[in-house]
């Protein structure tokens, strides 16, 4: 399993953001852990980087349901950026409607969709399927 240097969370729940970011430690998840509490806060943050590769994350966990700028609207400001690296974005969302799935699925940079609460199992296969 290569773990990526640079893990992402967007999701504006600070106990689930806590807990998920103790949990990446527990399994090795990445080297680095950046923190968005909404998907303007992560946009700010990405859009000056997108020349640095390095800099960018090599995966990130949007949220959907979030107050400034939600994951649907960070998603279309994400996919208009020319990014000169595979960034994996999954799903993690509390939302069981299959509309979400159906929509989470018409993007190609969305791998796959999570449904909250995530257990260490599910972040060693995030790891595992990012590396096929």
């Amino acid at each position: 399993m290569n773990k990526p240097d640079i893990a992402c969370i967007i999701d504006d729940d600070k106990m689930f953001t806590y807990i998920l970011s103790k949990q990446m430690k527990l399994v090795g998840f990445s080297m680095s852990l950046l923190v968005f509490h909404n998907g303007m806060e992560a946009l700010k943050y990405l859009e000056p980087v997108l020349e640095s590769p390095e800099d960018l994350p090599d995966v990130i966990l949007l949220d959907l349901n979030m107050p400034v700028m939600d994951g649907w609207q960070f998603l279309d400001e994400f996919t208009r950026f020319d990014i000169q690296k595979k960034i994996t974005v999954y799903i993690v969302s509390s939302s069981i409607s299959q509309a979400d799935h159906v929509k989470a699925a018409s993007y190609k940079e969305v791998s796959r969709f999570y449904v909250k609460p995530i257990v260490m199992k599910d972040l060693v296969d995030m790891v595992n399927n990012m590396n096929t």
